[in-house]
C-alpha cells in the first residue's frame, strides 16, 4: 500500500492552500497514509493548521533555526532523509516553491521526478501536460522506487477541514545541511486585492492596453468584481505591470471560477495558464483571436469603450 509524504508550503506562519490541493491529489492515489511534513523554525502553528485538513493521517515536523526561510538547498536534504522512512511517494505543489525544491529531492534520492501531475490513473500512473499544454501524456513511474512528484494545483480543489485532527509528531532526522546558501531578504508586492494564485475571480489585461496608465481600467473592473489582476506575458514584457502578475506557462497557472481576458489574443502559452478556469470571458477587437476558441463568452469590440460600460453595468 502507498504511504505519501507531502511537503508543506507556508509563509509567515500560514499554510498555503496549495498544500491542501496536494492532499486532494494524494487522496486519488488511495494511499494507506497521507502525511504532511512541516519544516520551519517553529513548526507548531503551521502543523496544527495542517492537521485539520481532511484526509491527513499524521503531521510530522522538523523545527530548527535553519528552516526559518524556505530555501530549497536547506530543505532538500531534510526532505530526502524523511522520505526514506517507508514512504512510497513524496509530493509538493507545482509552485515556485515546489519547482525549486523537488528536483533537488529527486536528485538526492536518485530517482526521476514526475512534474505537473494533473490526474491520477493509478498509484504510479499519472497524466501531465506537455508542449505548453497542447497535449496530455500518461506517465508510468516504476513502483520499485520512491516517487517524487509535483502537483498541478490548478487541477485540484483544496481539501477542506476535517472533523478530526491528525496527530502531530516531531521528526528526528539526520541530514547534513549545506552552508553555501543563505537567506538575504524576501521582497513582496503589497496589494489589497485577492492573491492571483488563489483568487476565485481574475481580470487580466494584454498588450492591447497600450500603456501602464491604461491598465487602470483593468484595476477598476477588478475592484468592482472583487477580483485579482493578471496580465499576459506581452503586457509584462512591455512594462505595463510587474512580472508577478503574469499568467501563463512561464507565469502563474491559475484556475479561478471566473477569468476575464481583456485585450489578450490568446497565445498558447497564456491559454496553458487558464485551461482549468471555470468560466472564461474574452473582450477583444479581433474576432479571429485564439482566445475566442476557448472562451465561454466573447465580446468583440474596442476594450476602451466596452470595459467602462461593463464596469458601469456591474
Amino acid at each position: 500500500m502507498s504511504k505519501i509524504l507531502i511537503v508543506a508550503e507556508h509563509l509567515n506562519g500560514k499554510l498555503n492552500s496549495s498544500t491542501a490541493r496536494c492532499v486532494t491529489c494524494a487522496g486519488e492515489i488511495k494511499a494507506e497514509a497521507i502525511e504532511i511534513l512541516v519544516l520551519a523554525a517553529d513548526a507548531g502553528a503551521i502543523a496544527a493548521e495542517a492537521a485539520q485538513i481532511a484526509g491527513v493521517t499524521r503531521v510530522v515536523t522538523v523545527s530548527r533555526a535553519e528552516n526559518a526561510n524556505a530555501l530549497a538547498a536547506i530543505f532538500a536534504p531534510q526532505v530526502a532523509a524523511a522520505a526514506k522512512d517507508g514512504y512510497t511517494h513524496v509530493l509538493a505543489p507545482s509552485t515556485t516553491f515546489g519547482k525549486d525544491l523537488m528536483p533537488r529531492v529527486a536528485a538526492l534520492l536518485g530517482v526521476a521526478q514526475v512534474s505537473d501531475i494533473m490526474a491520477v490513473e493509478s498509484s504510479h500512473g499519472f497524466k501531465r501536460p506537455i508542449y505548453a499544454g497542447n497535449a496530455i501524456i500518461t506517465v508510468d513511474a516504476p513502483a520499485s522506487s520512491i516517487l517524487v512528484g509535483t502537483v498541478r494545483t490548478a487541477s485540484y480543489a483544496a481539501a477542506t477541514a476535517g472533523a478530526a485532527t491528525a496527530p502531530i509528531e516531531a521528526l528526528a532526522i539526520e541530514a547534513t545541511l549545506p552552508t553555501h546558501t543563505r537567506f538575504v531578504e524576501l521582497v513582496q508586492g503589497k496589494s489589497d486585492r485577492p492573491d492571483l494564485q488563489g483568487a476565485s475571480r481574475v481580470v487580466s489585461g494584454g498588450r492591447a492596453l497600450g500603456s501602464a496608465d491604461n491598465f487602470a481600467i483593468i484595476y477598476a473592473l477588478a475592484d468592482k468584481l472583487g477580483a485579482a489582476v493578471g496580465a499576459s506575458r506581452a503586457a509584462v514584457d512591455a512594462g505595463y505591470v510587474p512580472s508577478d502578475l503574469q499568467v501563463g506557462q512561464t507565469g502563474k497557472i491559475i484556475a479561478p471560477e471566473l477569468y476575464v481576458a481583456v485585450g489578450i489574443s490568446g497565445a498558447i502559452q497564456h491559454l496553458t495558464g487558464i485551461k482549468d478556469a471555470g468560466t472564461i470571458v474574452a473582450i477583444n477587437k479581433d474576432p479571429e483571436s485564439p482566445i475566442f476558441e476557448i472562451a465561454d463568452y466573447g465580446l468583440v469590440g474596442d476594450l476602451f469603450k466596452l470595459v467602462p460600460e461593463f464596469e458601469q453595468a456591474l
